[in-house]
């Protein structure tokens, strides 16, 4: 026994030290591990920035190119704009510009814009930057272009100055952009009145950075992550998913998170329901996917490659438009409920917009509304899918102003109304839409020239924003309607012909009297302070006011009484329907009687 334990104190003694020595070897491969991966990264950053500088050197030396071009494009059309920061002759500064077509588009469709500047990444390198919006199909359309040699927060400043100048200084509603700190500044200082978000995939990816040894460990931590900015519907919810997250892996000390929890106004979706972003479908967003360069800028871009990029990726956007537009208008879509307002939507929307709509249409089946509170004139109902009254919805009703609100806000975020407020509508027998739930911008006229009006900023005229090529594009697609329905019947040909024969002595009687021969006011040019523009354009006549109020106040009442038809009419059909009904049933019972006598 003694000679036993003796031996284990030995052997004891024997290991402790063969187990420093291993410790304190592997305390120096660690030492040297860290030192070779520091000397890596080093290494490999140096690297990198020395072929991002060259890469930008190579990059920025194309500027005289662009120069040239945005020269030879503004001499084709007056109302194409460029602005240089710093000098011309010695170009190392920035560049924007704008074509007279993103200058329109922006009319119709600049209550939300996206400010791209992904390509800057070392991914690709490219000093490009993007303003971009969605159009009445939901699709990317453009507002401007800019290349930014140099990043500081007054380049910026100087950009969006320049951008919003070229849109007339009308403000957007809402702008989404990479959650920069320069570009934070700048929308802060020249855009005050607008709500500023930042891009949430962005957001997600460098998160998957910053916790990298976190996605590695614990595979499930991306989609709950994912899931409680996703799917929270209410502050509470999302408040309560993402205690549980940080508890559930130990993140409760993360200062990445804590400073993202920080910023969540700006990037968490729950707390932005109340602002205008034009999102119609949950897995869309700012995430890149609907990027208007995708597939024509990447690494090997150059700025000789990039106008060429530009051009083909503004013509083919073109295309889709031209083909959603086709496929609205000659196309019908199937309908799937017998509800007039559904076929309202229809003759209303772009096709893609409609699907929305009725996919809440439809959902109002599943989603009941029940009355939880009548104050007389108001009234609330609690709507809830059956089997998820834990998500349920509050929504308030106004009798007499035919106004609803909905605790989802769905509305608001994205200008179309939803299955809760769908589903009051249909326990109060509403059974067309309210005009003010019918967001022009959705609409198959949202282009029409009545909408310059609504949107065109004071003391701004509207031919001084349509460039020659513009105005011929869209007299094209009127026209083209005009043959397609005219050549329907001989009839309809006969009465087609005598309007284009009326159109045609009024348009030369327009033509002998001067009327749109003026010349038109050119907007501000790029220069190195962005020159203001030349103005020459007289302003209407007494007469021509007193004309153009009334105008307005016939064509205001014009619409209410076709608001009004169109509710009656709603209501007849709904009762045609019943007679119809009533009609089945008692064919049903005749023919049941009369079996019952030969038997």
């Amino acid at each position: 026994m003694p000679r036993r334990n003796v031996g284990f104190v030995i052997t004891s003694s024997a290991e402790q030290k063969i187990g420093n020595d291993m410790l304190n070897q592997r305390m120096i491969l660690v030492a040297t591990a860290k030192r070779v991966a520091w000397r890596i990264r080093e290494t490999s950053e140096y690297k990198l920035n020395k072929m991002s500088t060259g890469r930008q050197r190579i990059l920025s030396g194309g500027g005289q190119q662009v120069l040239d071009y945005l020269k030879r494009k503004q001499t084709e059309d007056p109302n194409f704009y460029y602005a240089i920061q710093g000098d011309e002759e010695h170009l190392r500064d920035n560049i924007f510009w704008a074509d007279a077509a993103s200058r329109v588009n922006y009319i119709y469709f600049g209550d939300t814009v996206i400010f791209d500047t992904s390509y800057r990444s070392n991914q690709y390198m490219v000093p490009f930057a993007s303003f971009t919006g969605l159009n009445h199909h939901g699709q990317a359309v453009l507002f401007g272009c800019a290349l930014l040699f140099n990043e500081s927060d007054s380049s910026y400043i100087w950009l969006f100055q320049s951008w919003l100048h070229a849109m007339s200084v009308r403000q957007p509603i809402s702008i989404t952009t990479e959650p920069d700190r320069f570009i934070q500044i700048a929308v802060s200082q020249v855009l005050p009145d607008t709500h500023h978000r930042y891009c949430k995939w962005s957001i997600f990816r460098e998160t998957q950075e910053k916790l990298a040894t976190i996605y590695q460990s614990y595979p499930t931590f991306e989609t709950e992550f994912r899931k409680s900015i996703n799917e929270s519907e209410t502050i509470e919810e999302f408040d309560s998913r993402w205690d549980s997250l940080l508890g559930q892996y130990y993140l409760m000390n993360n200062e990445w998170l804590q400073s993202m929890y920080n910023a969540r106004h700006q990037w968490v979706p729950v707390y932005m329901r109340g602002t205008f972003f034009g999102e119609l479908f949950a897995t869309e967003g700012n995430d890149g996917s609907n990027s208007y360069f995708d597939g024509f800028v990447d690494a090997n871009t150059t700025i000789q490659v990039l106008i060429k990029q530009y051009e083909k990726a503004v013509a083919s956007w073109h295309e889709k438009e031209l083909k959603a537009d086709d496929h609205t208008a000659n196309t019908m879509p199937i309908l799937r409920t017998p509800s007039p307002m559904e076929k309202q939507a229809a003759d209303l929307y772009t096709r893609r917009v409609f699907m929305k709509f009725q996919e809440e249409l439809v959902e109002t089946l599943a989603n009941p509304a029940t009355k939880i509170e009548d104050s007389g004139s108001v009234t609330t109902y609690r709507v809830a899918k059956f089997g998820e009254d834990h998500r349920a919805h509050v929504v308030n009703f106004s009798s007499v102003e035919m106004k609803t609100t909905c605790s989802c806000r769905m509305f608001e975020y994205s200008g179309i109304i939803c299955r809760h407020i769908l589903a009051v509508f249909r326990a109060k027998n509403v059974l067309t839409l309210p005009t003010e739930y019918i967001l022009k911008r959705w609409t198959r006229n949202a282009k029409s020239i009545a909408g310059l009006d609504e949107h065109t900023p004071p003391g701004v005229p509207i031919n001084s924003l349509e460039s020659l090529s513009f105005r011929c594009n869209n007299l094209r697609q009127e026209a083209l309607k005009f043959v397609e329905e005219g050549a329907k019947s001989i009839h309809v040909y006969n009465v087609a012909m005598d309007a284009l024969r009326e159109a045609a002595k009024k348009l030369t009687a327009a033509k002998s009297q001067g009327v749109g021969t003026s010349r038109e006011i050119t907007l501000a040019n790029g220069d190195n302070a962005a020159r203001e523009g030349r103005e020459n354009q007289l302003s209407p006549g007494t007469s021509a006011e007193v004309k153009a109020k009334k105008i307005r106040e016939l064509t205001a009442e014009l619409e209410s009484t076709n608001g009004r038809c169109e509710v009656f009419r709603a209501n007849l059909l709904a009762v045609l329907k019943d007679m119809e009904d009533q009609k089945l049933k008692l064919s049903v019972k005749v023919q049941n009687a009369r079996l019952s006598l030969r038997e």
